[in-house]
C-alpha cells in the first residue's frame, strides 16, 4: 500500500470520474460537479485532525456536500472523527487502496435541520 501520509489524489478524481462528475483543482482539494450538484472532495494521507478544520459547514460557495477520501486502513479513524465533529453538512468518506479499482463508502447523517 502507499504510504499512509501521501493522500490518494488520484484515486478520488478516478472514483468520481467514474461516477460521471466532471473533476476540478489540484492537489488534496478536488470539486465533483455533476448536473445541480457539487461535492467538495478531500483526499486525505492519514491526518483526520485537519478534516474538520472548518467546522464542516455550508460553505459560502454553497457546496452542501463533503466526501473524504482516504486509504481503507484509516476509513474507521477518520469516520469516527467526523462523527464527533458532527459537521453542518452532507459526508461520506471513501475508503481505496492503490492496488484495486475497488473501494468502500461510509455515509454520515445528514445534518439536523434547525
Amino acid at each position: 500500500m502507499a504510504p499512509v501520509t501521501m493522500p490518494p489524489v488520484e484515486e478520488a478524481r478516478a472514483i468520481f470520474r467514474r461516477l460521471g462528475y466532471e473533476v476540478s483543482g489540484n492537489g488534496p482539494e478536488l470539486l465533483a460537479e455533476r448536473k445541480w450538484r457539487t461535492v467538495r472532495v478531500t483526499a486525505l494521507g492519514g491526518d483526520a485532525d485537519r478534516v474538520v478544520a472548518d467546522g464542516g459547514t455550508v460553505h459560502e460557495e454553497g457546496y452542501r456536500f463533503q466526501c473524504f477520501v482516504t486509504w481503507t486502513d484509516r476509513t474507521g479513524e477518520l469516520v469516527d472523527h467526523l462523527r464527533s465533529a458532527a459537521p453542518d453538512c452532507e459526508w461520506a468518506v471513501i475508503g481505496v487502496t492503490d492496488d484495486s479499482d475497488e473501494y468502500d463508502v461510509v455515509r454520515g447523517a445528514e445534518p439536523a435541520t434547525a
